[in-house]
């Protein structure tokens, strides 16, 4: 099975976050409406990218109890915004590293997972093949 890349993943992320945006931003206009400061689906949206970063600005802010309810859930989400990407990333490098390491073996002892500029193996003191 083809592995996908950290890239493509954390573009599928943010695509997928964009559109979350302009959801919770379009039902924000129509639960709240110009009334309570969302005059316009931009206003919404931007919101809604305020709210989930969890900047808080306050000038645009819910004043029905679904409104408030929505907030929160967009809350909520916020937070895999810093989360998911930063664990994508972490196992990418991860596993890159684990790869590395596991390619250099010492020809004498077998013994595996050398730093990839190693000269000498750590267990024997063999010298490694290049």
């Amino acid at each position: 099975m083809r592995s996908v890349s950290a890239r493509h993943q954390l573009i599928l992320f943010y695509s997928f976050i964009a559109i979350v945006m302009i959801v919770f931003g379009a039902l924000m206009y129509l639960i709240e409406g110009p009334k309570y400061g969302f005059t316009t689906l931009n206003a919404s949206v931007y919101w809604a990218i305020v709210t989930v970063t969890t900047v808080g600005y306050g000038d645009i802010t819910p004043h029905t109890p679904l409104g408030r309810i929505v907030a929160s859930v967009l809350i909520l989400i916020g937070y895999s915004v810093i989360a998911i990407p930063t664990g994508l990333i972490t196992t990418h490098m991860s596993s890159a590293f684990q790869s590395r390491k596991q390619q250099r073996k010492c020809p004498h002892c077998q013994q595996g997972e050398h730093e990839h500029d190693a000269r000498f193996c750590y267990r024997c003191g063999s010298e490694l093949p290049e």
